[in-house]
């Protein structure tokens, strides 16, 4: 007999729509958190959203949010993401996002808050020190928290790095569940990290990590001329043509190790190594290997965006889910503080 819906756990992952994503993007989560939702081996429940409400703490452009919050789903979608077998949707469209995040600010320290590592780090490359950036961890607590329930897993895909992250949320969920489930059966499960597959650091155009932030970066669903433009301008080396080469130290040969076949990958290696074969022709590989690997994303996309509408009906459809699912959690929590009309 299969398990009920009531048995399965939960799988939780946000991301935030502040620019195109970028192969980084794809490479460290997007593809991971895709197979995950869509497999039914894993016998999990899946919310994958879109946090418009964490952008507002840096984008001040209505359009633009609204143009990325779009394309995020595009992405997802026409990559692989099968809306029934996850519910996607959009974070602002889950009202009780807010009344929980309040309810968990309630209980939170503020010199938590202020010796925040994600808060300094931002203050520190410039962004405007908002309250929205120091409450940040709180409402992602929100955001992982809201979508399970008593004797529900949860569990929250993240790189091996990131699973400090987590930590905030497993206190918050543990402050609750001390401040009024202190003898009963915890409202809240402590979240646990789904540690995605480890990907190297992927190189931008500059050799940097690949980040918005460095405008550095290949567009998943850049194609034609301005991809072009941007694989033949990754950076390399001075080393001429004719002499050989270390594969393991070019930043075009970092990416084609996420799209070459493993015949491919040895090919060029080898090619490198043995002299004669420039970064033009590695670069040119790279672009032939990307256009492969989305060739087929690329059409989707252009379909699902003839169809905005179809689109924001499997956004609506996953927030009804969504909402379905806080209400549930949330009449418990008001309850359990004490709400007059819980």
């Amino acid at each position: 007999m299969p398990d009920s819906p009531s048995s399965l756990p939960v799988i939780v992952s946000g991301i935030q729509p502040s620019g195109t994503l970028h192969l980084g993007n794809y490479l460290g989560a997007i593809r991971q958190n895709i197979a995950l939702a869509n497999d039914e081996a894993a016998r999990s429940e899946a919310f994958l959203f879109i946090v418009d409400y964490h952008a507002l703490t840096t984008l001040r452009d209505p359009e633009a949010l609204r143009r990325y919050t779009m394309d995020v789903a595009l992405d997802y979608l026409a990559l692989g993401l099968d809306p029934d077998k996850a519910s996607l949707f959009v974070q602002s469209d889950i009202p009780q996002l807010t009344e929980l995040t309040w309810i968990f600010l309630c209980l939170t320290p503020s010199s938590q808050l202020e010796k925040g590592v994600s808060y300094k780090d931002k203050v520190a490359q410039g962004l405007t020190a908002n309250g929205g950036l120091l409450t940040y961890p709180i409402l992602q607590a929100a955001d992982i928290l809201a979508y399970t329930a008593p004797g529900r897993g949860l569990k929250v895909p993240v790189g091996a790095d990131q699973k400090q992250n987590l930590e905030i949320s497993r206190d918050t969920a543990g402050r609750f569940n001390q401040a009024y489930r202190p003898e009963d059966a915890p409202l809240f499960p402590l979240p646990d990290p789904h540690i995605l597959d480890e990907v190297s650091v992927i190189p931008g155009l500059d050799g940097r990590k690949m980040s918005k932030s460095y405008d550095n970066t290949i567009g998943i669903f850049d194609e034609g001329k301005a991809l072009k433009k941007k694989v033949m301008s990754i950076l390399s080396d001075s080393t001429p043509l004719e002499a050989p080469k270390d594969p393991d130290a070019d930043h075009t040969f970092a990416l084609i190790r996420h799209f070459a076949t493993d015949d491919e990958r040895a090919e060029i290696a080898a090619a490198y190594r043995a002299g004669g074969y420039g970064y033009g022709h590695a670069k040119k590989a790279l672009l032939g290997m990307i256009d492969r690997h989305f060739g087929e994303a690329r059409e989707r996309r252009r379909a699902l965006a003839e169809r905005p509408e179809h689109v924001r009906d499997i956004l609506q459809a996953g927030a009804e889910a969504a909402r379905a699912r806080a209400s549930e959690v949330m009449a418990e929590v008001r309850d359990a503080v004490g709400f007059l009309n819980a």
